[in-house]
């Protein structure tokens, strides 16, 4: 398509969006919230979820349906909890004190750009999100999962169609590629990018304004005194769930020296291979190949795939009860390609004796990929807690959960829902949170006077000057 051509059928596209977040703009917070759970339903009935799982797989043979569908239920179900009864029409905040009142308006059309391994979660997530605050959405799917995103989207435009709200407050691009999804986020009004680097870096470098999140690589301590069998299924639980598809899912544990056989064991008991030295080098030159350019690179074929394709196509014998491949670490951290996220339930465990060592561990691995992104802990120790929450560079630590599961949202933490996890600075994002509902309006402060509170020179400086004199 010639660049006059892209460049047309963007501008078609956002202007649909406009006329069609317009005639939203005035909608009551009833109103809103009735085609939040419209669309939500659309990709919450077991009917489309399953559609949508088997299309996802197929296409882009990544992932596996039923964990696919359990993370529809679960991520557009906890997407909806946190924006039933939250305010994002007119007057949503006073402090009678300081007199500020606060009022949400529609930051108007979104691009958001939507990842090859969630390709219909994600959409589902963010549009309930995204159209809470009345803004409209034009999704910008990878290549190899376009049916299945525009599948997503043709659901959720029927719940639109259902409650007579306008169905160009969702679109997609029909036929996506890097020109069109770099025309989008030229002409929309805010960027949202669930994806790869590439992908944020360009969001960010497109001249409007956007949220996009950091690289992946969770980090799993387990100290000396966890509940090493509770640890050991709730890592496998994470690391195995939907072929790792979540930016999430640990790619290294860490194991105090007392409970590593324990905890190794405890692996094995929930599908784990155990790799020998020399089936990791095997492995590893499987997994690691020379990209165009001729650097190593994570190989392509690895990426979402079972544990069962990824040893047969390296060469490796392994049970057919084995679900996760487990390989040990080695220092230098930078040295090991296996301490970098790998996207595939290939996890790397490591050992330490104190835990000032277990943490210069974290820092190292976490800084060598994924600084910013995620971290967590398994202890009922609240010292290792609150120095981990002192001092890591993680937006999110999860204290005796399973991150895949956890960092994102669920119904057994108070973490926001999402599929868009920032990293604040650390991973060149420009917030730390989990990006919801709240990020997607524009908000008015109106000020009215108040008795004026000012402090004296003493009130101010008195301690000060008292201990360094003037």
């Amino acid at each position: 398509m010639a660049e006059q051509e892209v460049q047309d059928m963007i501008a078609e596209l956002v202007a649909k969006a406009r006329v069609a977040q317009e005639q939203v703009a005035d909608y009551t917070q009833e109103q809103i919230d009735e085609v939040c759970l419209a669309i939500g339903w659309e990709v919450y009935n077991d009917k489309n979820i399953e559609k949508l799982a088997v299309l996802a797989v197929d296409e882009t043979g990544m992932g596996n349906v039923e964990d696919k569908i359990k993370k529809h239920k679960g991520k557009i179900l906890g997407v909806l909890k946190d924006v039933k009864g939250a305010k994002s029409v007119g007057l949503i905040e006073s402090d009678d004190v300081k007199q500020i009142f606060k009022y949400a308006k529609p930051v108007g059309v979104i691009g958001a750009l939507t990842p090859v391994t969630n390709p219909t979660a994600t959409p589902g997530s963010n549009a309930v999100s995204i159209l809470k605050g009345r803004n409209a959405v034009i999704f910008a799917p990878h290549p190899r999962s376009k049916n299945s995103s525009s599948l997503a989207v043709a659901y959720m435009r029927e719940g639109l169609k259902k409650v007579g709200a306008p169905e160009d407050l969702i679109q997609i691009i029909g036929e996506p590629s890097i020109p069109a999804t770099g025309e989008l986020m030229a002409q929309v009004d805010l960027v949202l990018a669930t994806g790869g680097g590439a992908m944020v870096k360009a969001a960010y470098s497109s001249g409007t304004p956007a949220y996009g999140v950091g690289p992946g690589n969770s980090v799993q301590i387990v100290a000396e005194d966890a509940d090493v069998a509770d640890a050991a299924a709730k890592v496998s639980l994470s690391k195995c769930f939907d072929n790792a598809t979540s930016c999430s899912s640990e790619n290294s544990v860490i194991v105090h020296e007392s409970i590593y056989d324990e905890f190794v064991k405890g692996l094995a008991a929930h599908g784990g291979f155990i790799c020998s030295s020399d089936e990791k080098r095997i492995l590893e030159q499987w997994m690691w190949q020379p990209n165009k350019k001729g650097y190593m690179a994570l190989n392509a074929g690895i990426v979402a795939k079972s544990a069962q394709v990824i040893a047969a196509d390296a060469g490796l014998k392994i049970g057919t009860d084995r679900n996760m491949l487990v390989v040990e670490g080695r220092l230098p951290v930078v040295e090991d390609r296996f301490a970098k996220e790998k996207l595939s339930p290939v996890l790397t465990i490591w050992k330490y004796r104190t835990f000032e060592e277990g943490y210069t561990l974290l820092k190292e691995i976490t800084d060598n990929n994924g600084t910013g992104h995620s971290c967590g802990i398994f202890t009922k120790n609240d010292d290792y807690i609150d120095h981990l929450g002192m001092y890591m560079k993680s937006s999110r630590i999860m204290v005796n959960q399973p991150q895949a599961p956890a960092n994102g949202g669920n119904f057994f933490n108070g973490m926001p829902s999402t599929v868009t996890l920032g990293c604040g600075t650390w991973g060149g994002n420009i917030t730390t949170e989990n990006i919801n509902y709240k990020h997607f309006l524009n908000v008015t402060w109106v000020s009215r006077p108040i008795t004026p509170v000012k402090p004296t020179d003493e009130e101010m400086f008195g301690e000060f000057l008292a201990k360094y004199g003037e």
